[in-house]
């Protein structure tokens, strides 16, 4: 079975941040380590070469593939920032519709500013992130 490239490592939450070269991404990086610890009460932690991570859960799929993944997080991409979040279907559709300027596909929501959306629908999508992946897998 093959090995999961995004795992969590020991890299600079820091180091990675300080090497996005926009402004105002490196800046929104920081608040949302911010925002993202406060809400979960997970430290920063890199996961792979560019996801930034807080806490984590262990899944295992009928398949018997598994691994690790953080419970919520980000990444500063060149085009925008992803941020990762798991929402049930309907909590998706009803906080996408209130977080401002945004794109999503199915497994991310794409920001290009942090200053475009509204952080409070952003924390409480982050909280219902870490509640849906400790229900879901509550071996946690």
């Amino acid at each position: 079975m093959a090995k999961n490239k995004t795992t969590e490592t020991e890299s600079s939450v820091v180091d990675f941040i300080n090497t996005v070269e926009d402004e105002i991404k490196r800046n929104d990086a920081f608040e949302l380590i911010k925002i993202m610890q406060n809400t979960t009460g997970f430290e920063a932690k890199m996961w792979g070469p560019s996801i930034i991570g807080f806490g984590s859960y262990h899944y295992k799929y009928e398949s018997g593939h598994e691994g690790d993944a953080p419970l919520a997080g980000f990444s500063p991409r060149k085009a925008a920032i992803s941020l990762y979040v798991y929402l049930t279907a309907e909590d998706r559709e009803e906080l996408l519709s209130k977080l401002g300027k945004h794109k999503s596909a199915k497994g991310c929501i794409y920001i290009k500013k942090l200053i475009d959306i509204d952080a409070e629908i952003l924390k409480k999508m982050v909280l219902l992130s870490v509640q849906n992946l400790n229900k879901l897998y509550p071996s946690n």
